[in-house]
C-alpha cells in the first residue's frame, strides 16, 4: 500500500494537485478545500472550506477566499441557487464536479457526490 501511495504521490502534476478534499466530517457538515479562484484570469487554488447539510435538502458551502473573504453559496437539493455577493451565479457539471461561477471571475469546483444526501 506504501509503495502505491507513494507513486501515486510522484506522477501527481500541479494540474490535477487542485482537488477537494475532506479532513474531517460529522456526517452532516464536513471541512477540507476546495479548487477556487477569487478574480477573473486567477489559477485555482485550495481553499479553506466548509459544507454543512441539513435536513431539509438544504446546505451552505462556506469558502475561504485568498484575499480573506468568505463566500458562502447556498444550495437546494444539490443545485446551487444563490450566494453571499449580489452578483450572478451559474454552474455547470464537468463529470462528477460542479463548477460554480460568480461574476465576474469567482470559480469554485465541488464533487456533485458532496451535496448528495445519505
Amino acid at each position: 500500500m506504501f509503495r502505491f501511495a507513494l507513486a501515486l504521490t510522484l506522477i501527481s502534476t500541479a494540474a490535477n494537485a487542485q482537488v477537494a478534499t475532506l479532513s474531517g466530517t460529522d456526517g452532516e457538515n464536513s471541512l477540507g478545500t476546495v479548487p477556487c479562484a477569487a478574480l477573473a484570469g486567477d489559477t485555482l487554488a485550495s481553499c479553506p472550506a466548509e459544507l454543512r447539510k441539513r435536513e431539509d435538502g438544504t446546505a451552505t458551502l462556506a469558502v475561504q477566499l485568498n484575499t480573506g473573504e468568505v463566500r458562502r453559496i447556498y444550495f437546494t437539493k444539490g443545485v446551487p441557487d444563490s450566494s453571499s455577493s449580489t452578483s450572478n451565479l451559474t454552474y455547470e457539471t464537468r463529470g462528477d464536479i460542479m463548477v460554480i461561477f460568480i461574476e465576474p471571475g469567482e470559480v469554485y469546483e465541488l464533487p456533485k457526490a458532496a451535496l448528495n444526501t445519505q
